[in-house]
Order: structure tokens, then C-alpha cells, then sequence
């Protein structure tokens, strides 16, 4: 049961989530498995692994969001984009990606799972013009650090930082970030069963 091994992994960790969440997250492994068999949307085929790579590697990242709006970058099919809006109903999610059909995905997660905070968009990175800057501007396994500060700078807001989603963590790639960003920390972060590193890495624009 994917719903009783959600729960065991969640149990590890300190995070709250009501029985509503719990059954959304459950239910956005069962569309992704089902969409990713027609269209693969990810390299992860079995259910019970998506739960650790995908939904338990995405939440684990709530705790740290500071502010309401969020804009989750090359978000592929929603990652981790749509689990954390199920985690944070209180925060807004634009979910980018340039792909149509990860798109339709995210919509049709978005229209099944009733989830008024989360906008997806199809686009380019450095086409879309938001009307006003994000809090904080979300990547998993999208680019470089370095790629997303460059393509991603016009994103956030005045206070806004940067989120980068990361394994490893690579010496020279936090050395080598443009001119203008400034990292103002790395968290390690703890995902139940995962046998892989993972870090956020913090970074705001003061140029």
C-alpha cells in the first residue's frame, strides 16, 4: 500500500501533514505512474521508489521556504513543485517547464487533485516576464548553478532568493557562480530511504 509506506516515511522525518495531504501525495504517485507509462515523464518506473525520489526528496524541502510565492524552474512533471503546494497550501506555485506534455500533466494533477495554488506555465525560462518577482525561485536537477542564477536572475522579487535543489555538493560550482550572487548557506537535507546525498543551496541577487 503506497498510502502505509507514505506514512512510514513521513514518520521519519518532522514534518506534519493531515490526512488530506497525505491521500493527495498518494494520489499524484498514482497519476504519475499512470501518465508515465504513456508519455515518460520520468526515468523512475516503480510507485513505492517514486515515494523517496520523488515525493519524500520534494517535501523535505518545505521548512525552508521563506515567503508566499514560489516559481519551481524546468519543473519537469511537477518536481518539486506539486508536492510541495499539497504540503504548503498557504504559499503560491508557478510550475514552468517548456514541455507541453509535462505541462498537460501538471493540469490535469492540478484540475484531479483540486489545487487552487499552483499555476502552470509553458515556457522558456528566459522568456517568461513575470508581472512581480517570486519569494523564491525553486530548481531540481535543472542546470548548473550557475546556468540557473543567469537564466533565473529576472525572477525574483527585491527580498527573493534562490533555491537549488542539489545532490552532492560540488566545490567548484558554488565557486564559480556570476558575479552579483552571493550564497548565503547550504542545508543538508534528510529524505527517508534515499541512498544519495541531498543539499539546498541558498542564494539571493544583491547586484
Amino acid at each position: 500500500m503506497l498510502a502505509t509506506r507514505l506514512a512510514d516515511l513521513v514518520a521519519q522525518t518532522d514534518l506534519q501533514l493531515s490526512g488530506k495531504q497525505m491521500d493527495q501525495l498518494v494520489l499524484l504517485v498514482e497519476l504519475l505512474n499512470k501518465w508515465n507509462k504513456a508519455y515518460n515523464l520520468t526515468s523512475v518506473r516503480d510507485p513505492q521508489e517514486m515515494l523517496v525520489r520523488h515525493i519524500m526528496d520534494s517535501i523535505v524541502v518545505g521548512p525552508h521556504l521563506q515567503g508566499q510565492s514560489f516559481i519551481d524552474v524546468g519543473t519537469g512533471p511537477g518536481l518539486p513543485g506539486l508536492p510541495l503546494a499539497i504540503c504548503n497550501p498557504d504559499k503560491s506555485f508557478v510550475l514552468l517547464d517548456s514541455l507541453g506534455k509535462r505541462i498537460r500533466f501538471i493540469r490535469t494533477v492540478v484540475h484531479t487533485l483540486g489545487l487552487d495554488n499552483v499555476t502552470p506555465v509553458q515556457s522558456r525560462v528566459e522568456e517568461y516576464q513575470p508581472e512581480q518577482g517570486f519569494d523564491g525561485v525553486l530548481s531540481r536537477a535543472f542546470a548548473s548553478l550557475s546556468d540557473m542564477l543567469l537564466w533565473c536572475r529576472h525572477l525574483p522579487g527585491p527580498q527573493g532568493r534562490f533555491y537549488a535543489l542539489k545532490g552532492q555538493l560540488d566545490a567548484d560550482e558554488l565557486a564559480a557562480i556570476p558575479p552579483g550572487f552571493e550564497i548565503l548557506g547550504q542545508q543538508p537535507l534528510h529524505v527517508p530511504e534515499l541512498d544519495a546525498q541531498r543539499h539546498l543551496v541558498f542564494v539571493r541577487n544583491h547586484s
